[in-house]
């Protein structure tokens, strides 16, 4: 198992450029069983998730490719399996995204309750619901989901949850009613980018679609859909940890290829805090710490608001920040076991149900900590790079499920990040970091 040694006190400088969203070419992928022909995805970022989620698309008849130029090709070439493996399933809840197109597609899928990330209670009833609500039987056997239908039928379908509306169910099921007969109008649906994303790339392989963006989606199901090529969208989780990475270390880095508009209530708060962020180009940010930073009450929240996926960074952010903030996740509100990790690092953070209560420190101190899941990995490196001395991070897998070498990318800036087997970590007779650059 791999661990991360961070030597911290450096402001980063430089420029570093934004992947293609993980959160939008996984649901790419899984719509393209939907297609006839070759799809052709580019821009789609190398990360474990997207190799978990290649491997699962080859169980189900759909050839994988990752081309030399970092796209991914798709073609459907047997359609004898609609059985998703558990043993991939159980490692990444996107798993479940493959659900709405086989049973549009093929009229079954069989589906293990998928894993992933544990942050909280994810369930995913409301995708359940909207594939009974297009006509299909829906029941659990053994501990898989089992979804069937001869044919879909269009229906009017809130997906609107206790917490809000659901990504990948908005997903999930706008996938299924694209080849469902007649009209479906979606209502509480996710405005998510992601979310557009995917109906973009529907329409352009003959779906008909309206309304994404909106609460309400409308679909006009088709006889079928064709497959076409399409770039992913910058992934606005990772460009906002790479602008939080600036800010923390009191550096001044350029990020490029992001969608500032995809940013927007998260460049909102950031100012508020005192960082500055400028447009300085085409698809490109300039990150400057060049004032005190104040503390801020701040609340994850569905689309448009500040993501959850951000809540982590921008605590370990307001952590180091002189004052007292809040933070308060509706989204996941169980998202909090970085503040412990943090809090060994010398952060001074107390976590009541759904809120986190931060007396920022002068300095955060390097210690052993360990990863609880993806967004809480990041987090805990941007505290790394800000701390007095050495950090040893501990199951960085999780890291590896939704970023593409964040470390190569940090340290082309600046930071001074070394990845190493634990087994190495534990033979080594004095400082990791000292020892591992005189081994290089």
């Amino acid at each position: 198992m791999d661990v991360f040694v961070v030597q911290g006190g450096t402001p980063l400088r430089g420029s570093v450029s934004v992947s293609g969203s993980k959160n939008a070419a996984l649901p790419m992928m899984a719509t393209a069983l939907l297609a006839r022909g070759t799809t052709v995805l580019r821009r789609v970022p190398d990360l474990v998730d997207v190799r978990t989620l290649s491997s699962l698309m080859k169980t189900l008849g759909c050839d994988v490719i990752r081309e030399v130029d970092g796209s991914l090709s798709l073609e459907v070439i047997d359609e004898d399996c609609s059985e998703a493996d558990y043993d991939l399933v159980r490692r990444m809840r996107a798993s479940v995204c493959v659900m709405g197109p086989l049973l549009a597609r093929r009229g079954f899928a069989r589906v293990s309750m998928p894993g992933g990330c544990n942050i909280g209670h994810r369930p995913i009833d409301i995708h359940l619901r909207g594939f009974t609500e297009l006509g299909a039987d829906v029941r659990f056997e053994s501990g898989d989901i089992v979804v069937q239908a001869t044919q879909l039928k269009g229906a009017e379908i809130n997906l609107d949850g206790p917490r809000g509306s659901t990504v990948t169910g908005t997903c999930n099921v706008m996938s299924a009613a694209t080849l469902a007969s007649g009209r479906t109008i979606l209502t509480g649906v996710a405005l998510e980018p992601e979310v557009v994303a995917l109906a973009e790339f529907l329409n352009a392989m003959g779906a008909n679609i309206s309304g994404h963006g909106t609460s309400t989606i409308e679909i006009e199901g088709v006889e079928a859909l064709n497959a076409v090529e399409q770039t992913v969208i910058p992934d606005r989780i990772e460009a906002a940890t790479l602008i939080v990475a600036a800010a923390i270390t009191r550096g001044t880095v350029t990020i490029d290829g992001v969608e500032a508009s995809h940013l927007n209530a998260v460049i909102e708060i950031l100012r508020e805090i005192g960082v500055t962020i400028e447009e300085t180009g085409l698809s490109q940010l300039q990150i400057t710490v060049d004032q005190k930073l104040s503390p801020v009450q701040l609340t994850a929240l569905p689309y448009p608001g500040i993501p959850t996926d951000d809540q982590a960074q921008l605590t370990t952010l307001l952590a180091t920040v002189s004052g007292k903030s809040v933070v308060r996740d509706q989204v996941f509100p169980d998202r909090f076991m970085h503040c412990a990790e943090l809090n060994r690092m010398d952060a001074n953070i107390r976590q009541e149900r759904d809120r986190a209560f931060i007396t920022g420190v002068p300095q955060l101190q390097g210690a052993n900590v360990m990863a609880s899941d993806l967004r809480a990995s990041a987090a805990l490196v941007l505290a790394a790079m800000a701390a007095k001395g050495e950090t040893v991070i501990h199951r960085i897998y999780h890291l590896d499920r939704g970023y593409s070498a964040l470390e190569t990318k940090l340290n082309s800036i600046g930071a001074n990040i070394i990845r190493c087997r634990e087994e190495d970590l534990s033979q080594l007779q004095d400082s990791p970091a000292k020892q591992l650059r005189r081994s290089a």
